[in-house]
C-alpha cells in the first residue's frame, strides 16, 4: 500500500466512522427534530453518487467507504421521512 492509499483508507475510515455516533443516537433516541431533512438528502444522494462513481471506476477504497456510509445516512434519512410523516398524519387528526 503506498503513502496515497494509505491516505485514502485514512480518510474513509474518518468520515465513515463519523457517522456512527450520530447513526446510533438517532435510532437509540428515534429522535431526528434537530436534523436538516434537505441537508441529509442531499447528503445521502452525494453518497450515492460517490459509491457510483466508485463502482464505474473500481476504486475500493471508495466504495467500501460509501458503502457503509449510505447505510448509515440513508437509516437517518428513513427515520427523518418517517417523524415527518407521523407529525403531518397528528397534525390532519
Amino acid at each position: 500500500m503506498n503513502f496515497a492509499e494509505i491516505v485514502g483508507a485514512a480518510a474513509a475510515i474518518l468520515t465513515t466512522s463519523a457517522f456512527v455516533p450520530q447513526a446510533a443516537k438517532v435510532v437509540r433516541t428515534r429522535d431526528t427534530g434537530a436534523i436538516s431533512l434537505a441537508m441529509y438528502s442531499l447528503f445521502t444522494t452525494g453518497v450515492a453518487l460517490w459509491l457510483a462513481y466508485g463502482v464505474m471506476t473500481q476504486q475500493w477504497m471508495i466504495i467500501g467507504a460509501n458503502a457503509v456510509t449510505i447505510v448509515f445516512a440513508a437509516v437517518i434519512l428513513a427515520m427523518k421521512l418517517g417523524e415527518g410523516a407521523r407529525i403531518r398524519k397528528k397534525q390532519r387528526d
